[in-house]
Formats: structure tokens, C-alpha cells, sequence
């Protein structure tokens, strides 16, 4: 008789219910999940739950696939149909620095806990959630212990830089690597209403767990920067400090330590992740954990934040919306553009700071004065907070630019950001408004690869400008006209001119031997009475210029229809009214 009865308690054995612990929280509060856990963390939910849907979503440099992770209600996991549904979209990556693990090993759990808690599901109502669990693949996979010596934990991480040692934080613009033109296309697809990026500090000792960089208020469109400021940072501070993270702007200072001279906001340029997404209209976020913590609640800090962005995006979804509409519409009929911003060291809040009393104290290593945070001795107290800047350099939206289809790498960066670009069907002569550089700086060492341009001074011309068929035009009555205009105007912080796609117009192809030019020379200025008063005015204001027979020489080449029109000429043309 027993033996019918075994096989029927076999079969009524209840089934094992999977383990839906992450890789973290198996670990000892000090490990991190390596790639291919995450990943297969990933997968499991995604067979599991019809709500998340796991892709691949293009390549990244070292040959592995990018890949998102999206989180809705009824599985819909299309852009436009969700945008349609006038849902709010959140977008969070994690790992552009693989080494600042806490975003990867939170958002795993968040993930989980959004589809399997009724209460958190509920904020799923009107929002979508998107999540890229490792940026930087390439980085991820070169796991070790010792590339952040500043930082307490985990035992093992990935490395900064990725298969190209770029740092893709800087990259979101000029488009190097294979992720960052991923990312771009990910990120036009899905026109997210927020955007928050995963990272760990480095700097100063201080109290907090957790920092944040928020979209710089003065370069977010005005309709987004005053929800931000008004609604959604109070919300997000307010909510952390009621889970017991008080959190701080992000400590970037200028004196010896934070208290010194104050707090200055972080200006975010279109190289880094949230400088990028701003110019969509896109609220940005950078999260930064506290290196010196341990790492356990460096990554609670992270889900908490992470969860109650969600929450707040569910409860303020018609106000955001409403501002990111506004902010939409009016980008259309906006005329003019800043290129370059100045911090305003007049303008400061004051904020409440806790910090550890600065001391300096012999180094055992030097024997010099080093500084020394003494933990023993913490402190709160007000300091400046200074985050107004001001527009140093501004330019006039044309109708359209024009580019040369020659300059190919600049016109496929413009598609992939979503730059609707079209085709001229003949050839043509247009009048435009063109760029003559007048003069630049160049950095002496290279920076991510590129020798970067700054304090580029303009000489403007409006000509006559032959182009071909094929050439591309760029109108600006589209939703990337800002990205357009920070891109491609050379004076902008982190325009293609400053990266030197444009650099081979800065060097003269053909010139003249002296000997045979100064007959030449001569007879223009025998032909010109007025050309021989030019270099008779500049020989008598400028010693050193009358004392060099080249110099001189050369100034009547370049006034010459000898010397080419193309140098120092930007391609590039602006349409204007």
C-alpha cells in the first residue's frame, strides 16, 4: 500500500518558490552583482512577470549589447504607445562608472519589488519606468578592487573607464563611443519626463549619506525649472528625510573644505549625462552616494531615492506634465539661446550643512601639513550655497543651418539625437550667414580623446554660399532645436567645433613662396591705393609688425584673392530671416 501512496505524495509536494533575493542581498552587504548576474537577474523577471520587458537595445564598444528594461503595468513596453497613454516616463541607468556599483544592485531590487508589492504597483498607474542596469558594459566586465582607493566598498567593482578608456560621462554629445550613440537613440525614443543617473561621490568627508546634482536651475527651459524647484525637489528632500537619509545639493566647493567659501552648483555641461537630456527637456538627476560610507546603506540610499522618485512622479504626473508640455511648445518659439554661463557669486542661498570640523595635521608620508576631516568633532551649520548663473555668451536662433553632407560624422550624430534633416534636391547658391574663427584656444594634453577648443572668438559674414544636392538642412522648428544650437554654433561649452570635428578648416592648404609673392605683392598694392593705406596705417601702430617684412608679406596675401576662402571658414551655415 505504501508504495501506491509515495508516488501521489510526490506529486502534491508543493513548488519550490523561486529565490527572488538579488546577488546583493545573498551577499554580505559588501558585494555587488557582476554583470552576468545582473543580467540573469533581469531575465528571470522578465519570464516571470509580463510587466517588465528586457532588449537589447544597440551596441556598446566592447561588443556586448546595451540593454533596457522596462516596467509597465499592462506589459506595453512601446514609446509611442506609452507616451500616448499620457504616461510620465522614468529613466534610470546605472553603471556609466561601473566602480559606483549602488544604482545596479538598487535598481535590481526596485524592479522586483514594483511588480510583485500591490503598493508599489500602484504607482505604476500613470507611469512607466525604463532602466538601463549597466551603461558602461565594457567597464562592468573588468571587475577588481583597487581602481578606487578613495572609497569604502564594495570588494569588488568594475572600472571607470570602457574598451575605448573613455569616460562616458563625457561622451553624451561628441558620441566617441557605441554606447553613447546607443543611449542616444534609447533616449529619443522614449522622450522621458525624468531622467536620473546612478553614481557614487568622491571629495570632501561629510555626514550624508547621499547628494544630488539636480538639473542646473537656471539652464532648465523655465516651465520645467519651476516645477523642479517648486514641486519635485521639495518632495524628494522632504521624502528622504522622513526615511531617515537627509540629503544635501551636491558637495562641489571651492575653498579648503565645504564650509569655507560655500557650496557651488554644478553646471552641467552637454558632455555629461543630465547636460545632454536637458536640452530635450528632460529633468535630470545625478545621484551621489558618499564613498566613505559602507556600502550597504550606500545602496539603500540609492532604492530609497529611486522609489520615491517614482512616487513623486505618480503623485505630481499632471503637474509635471503640464510643465514638460509647456516647456515643449514654447522651445518652438524661442529666439534666443545661451552658449556659455557664468556662476553669479552675488546670488547665494543658504543651506544647512553637516559636516566634520577640517583640521590639518603632519602627513606620516611627506611630514607637510595634510587635511584631516575628524569625525569626532561633527557640526551643523548654514553656508552659501551658490547655484545662479547667468548667460555669458547668447546667440540668435536661425531659421535652419546647413551642412555640407562632406562632414558626415557631425550629420550622423545629428540623426541619431532625433534631428530631422533634410536633403536639398539640386544644387544651389544661398545667401547665409557664415562663420569666420577669429581666434581659439586648444588644451596643450588631450581630454577624452579630443583636444578641446575654447574661448573661440567669431568674425560673421553674410555671403553667397554654393552647396550641393545632399547637402542637409536642419530647421529649427523642431523638438531639438536647443540641441541643434549647443551642438553646432562654435561658441557653445561643448558644440562639435570644441570636440575638433571641424578642425581640418583650421589649416591653410596652399600659400606662396616670398620671393615669388613679392612681385606680386607689390602690384596689388600699386593697383590699390587704398590696400597700401591699410599696411601704411597698421605699420605705423604696431612696431613689431613694421620692423617683419613677413608678417607684412602675409597680410597682403590674406587681403588677396589668392589666399583660400575655406580657411578658418566654419562650414556650416545659418539661414537666417
Amino acid at each position: 500500500m505504501l508504495s501506491f501512496l509515495l508516488p501521489a505524495l510526490l506529486l502534491a509536494a508543493p513548488t519550490p518558490q523561486p529565490d527572488w533575493r538579488t546577488p546583493f542581498e545573498k551577499g554580505t552587504g559588501n558585494t555587488t552583482a557582476t554583470y552576468a548576474e545582473c543580467l540573469a537577474y533581469y531575465r528571470q523577471l522578465d519570464a516571470a512577470y509580463p510587466e517588465i520587458t528586457m532588449r537589447a537595445a544597440g551596441p556598446t564598444d566592447c561588443g556586448e549589447p546595451l540593454h533596457e528594461v522596462v516596467v509597465s503595468l499592462d506589459g506595453d513596453a512601446e514609446p509611442a504607445s506609452v507616451r500616448g497613454k499620457n504616461r510620465r516616463v522614468v529613466f534610470i541607468q546605472n553603471g556609466i562608472h561601473p566602480g559606483e556599483p549602488e544604482g545596479i544592485d538598487a535598481c535590481m531590487a526596485l524592479v522586483r519589488d514594483y511588480v510583485q508589492k500591490k503598493e508599489l504597483r500602484r504607482q505604476l498607474a500613470n507611469v512607466t519606468l525604463v532602466v538601463i542596469p549597466v551603461y558602461n558594459v565594457d567597464g562592468m566586465l573588468v571587475r577588481n578592487s583597487t581602481t578606487r582607493a578613495n572609497q569604502n566598498g564594495p570588494a569588488e567593482y568594475g572600472f571607470r573607464g570602457n574598451a575605448r578608456n573613455l569616460d562616458l560621462n563625457r561622451d553624451y554629445l561628441k558620441q566617441d563611443s557605441r554606447n553613447a550613440r546607443s543611449f542616444a537613440q534609447l533616449f529619443r525614443r522614449w522622450q522621458p519626463d525624468v531622467f536620473v543617473d546612478t553614481h557614487t561621490s568622491d571629495g570632501a568627508d561629510y555626514q550624508y549619506t547621499m547628494t544630488l546634482i539636480a538639473t542646473q536651475k537656471d539652464k532648465l527651459h523655465p516651465a520645467l525649472s519651476e516645477y523642479m524647484r517648486h514641486s519635485l525637489l521639495p518632495a524628494l528632500y522632504g521624502g528622504m528625510a522622513k526615511r531617515k537619509t537627509v540629503m544635501t545639493p551636491y558637495v562641489d566647493f571651492e575653498g579648503r573644505t565645504p564650509d569655507a567659501r560655500g557650496l557651488v552648483g554644478f553646471l552641467e555641461t552637454p558632455r555629461y549625462a543630465t547636460g545632454y537630456t536637458t536640452l530635450f527637456n528632460t529633468i535630470g538627476f545625478i545621484t551621489e552616494t558618499h564613498m566613505l560610507k559602507a556600502y550597504a546603506p550606500r545602496v539603500k540610499a540609492q532604492y530609497d531615492f529611486l522609489d520615491l522618485m517614482v512616487r513623486t512622479v505618480h503623485a505630481q504626473a499632471d503637474a509635471l506634465g503640464r510643465a514638460h508640455a509647456a516647456a515643449d511648445e514654447q522651445l518652438l518659439t524661442q529666439t534666443t539661446f545661451p552658449l556659455a554661463w557664468q556662476l553669479d557669486t552675488t546670488a547665494a542661498d543658504v543651506v544647512s550643512f553637516r559636516g566634520y570640523e577640517g583640521t590639518l595635521r603632519p602627513s606620516a608620508v611627506s611630514g607637510q601639513p595634510r587635511l584631516f576631516y575628524d569625525r569626532t568633532r561633527p557640526y551643523t551649520r548654514p553656508i552659501n550655497y551658490y547655484n545662479t548663473f547667468r548667460p555669458a555668451v547668447s546667440v540668435e536662433k536661425p531659421r535652419a543651418y546647413v551642412i555640407p553632407q562632406a562632414w558626415e560624422a557631425v550629420a550622423d550624430r545629428l540623426r541619431l539625437s532625433g534631428v530631422q534633416l533634410e536633403p536639398l534636391l539640386r544644387d544651389t547658391v544661398l545667401t547665409a550667414e557664415t562663420y569666420y574663427i577669429a581666434d581659439y584656444k586648444t588644451g596643450s594634453r588631450p581630454y577624452e580623446g579630443h583636444y578641446v577648443h575654447t574661448a573661440v572668438e567669431l568674425r560673421t559674414e553674410r555671403q553667397p554660399r554654393a552647396f550641393r544636392a545632399g547637402d542637409l538642412v536642419a530647421t529649427l522648428n523642431q523638438p531639438a532645436a536647443r540641441y541643434l544650437v549647443e551642438a553646432l554654433e562654435p561658441q557653445a561649452t561643448d558644440s562639435f567645433f570644441a570636440w575638433g570635428f571641424f578642425d581640418s578648416i583650421l589649416q591653410q592648404k596652399e600659400y606662396f613662396s616670398d620671393y615669388v609673392f613679392e612681385d606680386v605683392a607689390a602690384e596689388l598694392l600699386r593697383k590699390d591705393p587704398a590696400l597700401r593705406a591699410r599696411l601704411e596705417r597698421l605699420k605705423a601702430q604696431n612696431a613689431v609688425f613694421a620692423q617683419s617684412g613677413a608678417a607684412q608679406l602675409d597680410w597682403v596675401y590674406r587681403q588677396s584673392a589668392y589666399y583660400e576662402k575655406s580657411h578658418l571658414r566654419y562650414p556650416i551655415a545659418r539661414l537666417v530671416p
